[in-house]
């Protein structure tokens, strides 16, 4: 039987370095900041997921932001104005999943009820592009999270990046589709115990440009729940 707990998990997530790319990349942002920040201090680590151990739901996006979570330590916390994280948890407390319609640090008492949130990569990526290597060397920690949040019954996908991630995690322990599905927008499929749902990333490219609007986000999210709940009625 495994002794793997959450709490091993961020450990081993917080300490890593084993991207030399990523860990020059994080530190120095971290070192240098912006003038927006310049007295705030950086967190400038791997990024662990937060939420709650019970959650149904798991939200799976790319990577921390160079000035949000690499700065604050949590995932999707602390991004500017009109940022993903600030969309993002808006819609979660809409959809009753956040206690906080925002969160700017991780002291801030937000708390996630049904909800977890990772990502695929736990360190800020220059560009915001993880190279293949740094992707499979992080999608392990991806691995140990599904295994240890044993009620998860619904994966919400942010972005085709880490659509294709969760799917390569999901074959790695056994649960592989042939042909592989492809990501869309509220796009649902099932995966082995999980059902995968699209979601465009909250990111102001696609919010900017209407490509994601807060209703479609918001409809995903009530989607998410109504999975997760049809799930429990099987059980």
């Amino acid at each position: 039987m495994s002794t793997d707990r959450l709490g091993d998990l961020v450990a081993d997530i917080t300490t890593c370095r084993r991207c030399p790319r990523l860990v020059e990349w994080r530190e120095e942002v971290a070192r240098t900041k912006v003038a927006r920040h310049r007295d705030s201090v950086y967190w400038g680590r791997p990024v662990p997921g937060f939420g709650d151990p019970a959650a149904r739901v798991l939200l799976v996006g790319l990577a921390p932001a160079a000035h949000g979570a690499n700065r604050s330590g949590r995932v999707f916390t602390g991004d500017n104005a009109g940022g993903s994280g600030e969309l993002l948890f808006e819609a979660l407390y809409r959809a009753g999943y956040s206690s906080r319609r925002r969160s700017v640090w991780p002291n801030d008492d937000l708390r996630l009820d049904d909800c977890y949130i990772a990502a695929v990569n736990r360190c800020a990526p220059p560009a915001n592009k993880p190279t293949t290597e740094e992707r499979d060397n992080c999608l392990p920690f991806l691995e140990r999270e599904l295994h240890l949040l044993a009620d998860v019954r619904v994966i919400l996908v942010l972005g085709g990046y880490a659509w294709d991630a969760v799917l390569r995690v999901l074959a790695a322990d056994g649960h592989r589709l042939r042909p592989k599905p492809r990501f869309g927008h509220a796009t649902e499929v099932q995966v082995g115990p999980y059902t995968l749902v699209g979601c465009y990333h909250p990111s102001q490219q696609n919010t900017f440009t209407g490509r994601l609007t807060m209703a479609m986000l918001d409809d995903v999210l009530a989607q998410a729940r109504s999975l997760a709940e049809a799930a429990d009625r099987l059980d």
